[in-house]
């Protein structure tokens, strides 16, 4: 790809990367996390832990209260007083099913949750605590391990630490997700003041996306802001659709998996 002087569109393409690059690339993670959580859960068949299982439900049930309650600017003295309480006892709930059911997926997805609460709040160090927590369960699924590893490293990332970072994102991992894995290297690589290995990165990130002919648009955002005009990838062809047929209403492809791999949402 040929490297070109910035555009005049270079200091929007920015803005809009700061503003929302961390949220898409945080929801192509919780979307692998998704899948992949479930795809673990189907793959081993084990015996399901109801009483797990229900623990992590209550669990799930409290994050989307205090995460919702989260995003009100404006509450009153009494709500806040109770959004702590609510957040006091999430951490406990997901301490205590970790204690019980340390080595199992729900003890995963739990400190999924924490870690992320934490990072909302801003607290890395802590998260990155609790990502190192579940790096050391053992689920034996990597893609379950390349998820943890890659919030561990972008956490690293954000408190600062980016040679941790770049020895955490180096790790070797499953084909699928070594887009992401080469993009977060471009990140750090950024960080580092390594433009030429971060313009590798993300140009190693854009050929592994075309191979499956798949686009990320803050991925563009990215590298052209060093410069780059990346090459535009064509969709697949099986997902250019015909018009809907009237009364009939077009379901984006994966969209019922999705509702019914509910297991992993609550990364």
């Amino acid at each position: 790809m040929a490297l070109t002087p910035n555009s005049p569109n270079a200091d929007n393409s920015m803005q809009a990367l700061k503003q929302y690059g961390s949220y898409i690339v945080t929801a192509i993670l919780l979307a692998l996390a998704a899948y992949f959580g479930w795809t673990y859960w189907q793959n081993n068949h084990a015996r399901v832990d109801t009483v797990a299982a229900d623990h992590y439900a209550d669990i799930q049930r409290l994050n989307e209260e205090v995460s919702l309650a989260s995003q009100n600017p404006d509450l009153e003295a009494e709500a806040q007083a109770s959004l702590t309480e609510s957040r006091k006892k999430l951490d406990k709930d997901i301490d205590a099913l970790v204690s019980t059911h340390g080595n199992s997926v729900y003890a995963w997805q739990a400190l999924m949750i924490k870690a992320r609460q934490q990072v909302d709040s801003d607290d890395f160090k802590g998260a990155g605590e609790t990502f190192k927590k579940a790096l050391a369960i053992d689920l034996g699924d990597a893609g379950l391990q390349a998820i943890t590893r890659l919030r561990y490293a972008k956490t690293l990332l954000a408190a600062g630490d980016a040679d941790a970072a770049l020895a955490e994102a180096n790790n070797d991992m499953p084909s699928s997700f070594e887009a992401s894995q080469q993009e977060l290297l471009g990140d750090i690589y950024l960080v580092q003041n390594n433009k030429d290995a971060a313009i590798k990165s993300y140009n190693n990130a854009w050929e592994l996306l075309r191979s499956r002919q798949e686009t990320r648009a803050v991925l563009a955002l990215k590298m052209e802001s060093l410069g780059i005009v990346p090459e535009p990838i064509a969709p697949q062809a099986g997902l250019i659709q015909e018009p809907a047929m009237p009364a009939q209403p077009v379901v984006a492809e994966g969209e019922n998996a999705a509702d019914n791999n509910k297991i992993g949402a609550g990364a």
